[in-house]
């Protein structure tokens, strides 16, 4: 299990749903009210779920960090913030949660530097002095993941970690993916070894 943590705020049949599938979620969560709430809860929480009609709630709070928030709502706002429309596939939320909490890591690192490489995280394009190459979000993920760990991660781990629900995938999805990105990456660098593999699993050396 993951040390993330996520409050699900004033939002109890969402709760509910994760609450039944909590052990094979990368991420631990905590359901919250106006009434048991302490302001110290989203100061050392990763992430904070909520309906968009709480927000001037949160928006009100300075110690809030408002990047850590993602509210949820029926139509797609006009705001800065994070939206996820519903109703919404379970695996597709508990993805789009994964992305955010790996994003909120790097949230001071707009612009990361991985060898000879500067990974833009808000255009989601990797460069070098030469090439710039658009990447998805779910590419942006594994290389962030990838590169947060000094050792070689397992199919299965990355099927956890950075899917966040791990007993509906298949393995080859999570090869694909990566097959998919070594292939692009290689195309436009004509770098063969930015993720590299062994019996151990993947890796960015």
């Amino acid at each position: 299990m993951s040390n993330n943590n996520i409050i699900i705020f004033e939002f109890e049949s969402l709760y509910n749903i994760l609450f039944e599938i909590r052990d094979n979620l990368s991420f631990k969560i905590k359901n919250l009210n106006k009434l048991s709430l302490k302001k110290e809860d989203f100061i050392k929480k990763d992430l904070i779920i909520a309906k968009y009609v709480n927000k001037d709630f949160f928006l009100k709070e300075k110690k809030i960090e408002h990047n850590k928030i993602i509210f949820f709502s029926k139509e797609k706002e006009n705001t800065r913030y994070q939206i996820i429309t519903y109703p919404i596939e379970i695996k597709n939320l508990i993805e789009k949660i994964n992305i955010k909490l790996i994003k909120v890591k790097y949230n001071n690192q707009s612009h990361l530097k991985i060898h000879n490489y500067t990974l833009d995280l808000n255009s989601r394009i990797i460069s070098n002095k030469n090439n710039s190459l658009k990447l998805t979000e779910k590419e942006i993920e594994i290389i962030l993941f990838l590169n947060n760990h000094n050792s070689p991660q397992k199919v299965k781990i990355l099927q956890n970690k950075v899917w966040g629900y791990s007993l509906e995938l298949e393995t080859h999805t999570v090869e694909t993916h990566i097959y998919r990105l070594r292939k692009k990456i290689t195309g436009k660098f004509n770098d063969e070894n930015f993720i590299s593999s062994n019996e151990n699993g993947y890796f960015i050396k």
